[in-house]
């Protein structure tokens, strides 16, 4: 029925997107859809969309129209976050034919085939799937579309920060079992895929049958076939010593961390309801700093929240600075609907806001190359990706250092020995095979 025609992804926002766009992909072909470049014509374009910032719902927008302009004929479906959270905004953009909610997004192969019987205009600019109560959970995880895999162990969250829209958008929080996410490990596994990245929206709340996260990452250490992991985006409260530790002696699990901290000012803090202060923080970076060698440690920030005085960022600036961390994630704040965070006093001007974010990426930039600096001359280990970009190959050390080698075939997704040389303007260090 769709045999040879042609499928294109977009995916924006996070690893969970990523994740998912790789499973709707596997689940298209599986009714005989090709994948194709996005950038190439196409029957079938999927656009998975996010709702973290006003920019990602904007840039949503320009990839409908982009779509279009490629294959005037084509059928545009739009899945994630933003079409969750605006189904019947998005549902109205001219080219948009079909809007698929949380609980529909993994059912387009039924919608599609249910589209293509009915043989008619009538089935499409549809919405389905946008009710946010009683959600299900969907395993998902990606194949050959990088080095590593994401793999997807939960989805939603219960976690109230004032500033989020992701409840609303994924729900409440939901987890896959301990054995189907095995299960999948060891399917990549077979795709001899050395890498995975263990992703959800809110991860170290991960239960299953009262098994937690430090359970599920001792029974993941046992799968053959992968070589790391790393943990995706954690929050702070919920790294514990029993995870500190099992990192510091696994074999598997690398030396990384990316743990959010959005505000270096304890009043802000509380105003975006975050479950933890600065001396939390603090003792749980100086925790891991201590005990596990090498560690990098990444940091999400957001800039211009309510209330956010000219005193309160020096506070974020001056925390972040005596901080032992490796590099941030730089947000700049942006209202979002039905948030708490839209009724609070103390609005910054967009003027400011991109004032100190430029601040911060200022910071980070002088913090990655501190941490770089210190393997300069040392050997390492890394796996690499697999494009020819400018003659060379670019990967990741085990503490998520980026490096480059000149570009081989024979060294294409392949974990080598390297010595890391020198330091280029973009932050990538120049390597050599050893």
């Amino acid at each position: 029925m769709f045999k040879e025609k042609k499928a294109a992804f977009y995916t924006l926002g996070c690893k969970l997107n990523f994740s998912e766009t790789s499973t709707i992909s596997r689940q298209l072909y599986s009714i005989g859809f090709i994948k194709t470049s996005f950038n190439d014509q196409a029957d079938l374009y999927v656009i998975n969309t996010c709702s973290v910032t006003e920019n990602a719902n904007r840039e949503c927008r320009r990839i409908i129209r982009k779509a279009k302009r490629k294959s005037p004929n084509a059928f545009v479906v739009v899945t994630g976050c933003f079409a969750q959270l605006k189904p019947k905004e998005i549902s109205a953009i001219n080219g948009v034919d079909m809007v698929l909610g949380a609980n529909e997004k993994f059912n387009l192969p039924k919608l599609l085939d249910k589209v293509n019987n009915n043989n008619n205009n009538n089935n499409t600019n549809k919405i389905h799937g946008c009710e946010i109560d009683n959600l299900n959970y969907f395993s998902s995880y990606s194949l050959s579309d990088r080095s590593r895999s994401f793999l997807k162990i939960q989805d939603g969250c219960n976690y109230p920060c004032t500033y989020c829209t992701i409840p609303l958008a994924r729900g409440k929080s939901r987890c896959d079992t301990i054995e189907n996410i095995i299960a999948n490990a060891n399917v990549i596994a077979s795709k001899n895929i050395k890498e995975i990245v263990i992703t959800g929206v809110n991860i170290g709340t991960f239960n299953d049958s009262n098994k937690n996260f430090y359970d599920l990452i001792k029974e993941l250490e046992k799968v053959n076939g992968i070589e790391r992991y790393r943990i995706s985006s954690i929050e702070p409260n919920l790294i514990t010593e029993e995870i500190i530790y099992f990192v510091k002696k696994s074999e598997k699990f690398m030396p990384h961390f990316h743990i959010p901290l959005q505000s270096g000012s304890d009043l802000i803090l509380g105003k975006m309801k975050r479950r933890y202060n600065t001396d939390l923080y603090r003792n749980k970076i100086n925790k891991i700093i201590k005990e596990i060698k090498n560690v990098c440690i990444g940091v999400d920030v957001i800039v211009g929240f309510p209330g956010e005085t000219d005193d309160e960022f020096k506070k974020t600036l001056e925390f972040l600075k005596d901080l032992p961390v490796s590099y941030l994630h730089v947000f700049t704040y942006s209202e979002r609907e039905n948030t708490e965070a839209i009724k609070l006093n103390g609005v910054v001007s967009k003027r400011k806001r991109a004032k100190r974010s430029k601040q911060l990426r200022v910071l980070s930039a002088k913090l990655q190359a501190k941490f770089y600096h210190k393997y300069i001359d040392t050997e390492q280990t890394a796996l690499f990706e697999r494009e020819n970009k400018g003659g060379f190959l670019f990967g990741f050390t085990d503490n998520y250092i980026k490096v480059k080698i000149p570009f081989s075939e024979e060294f294409k997704q392949q974990k080598l020995k390297i010595k890391l040389l020198s330091l280029d303007e973009n932050l990538n260090i120049l390597s050599e095979v050893k």
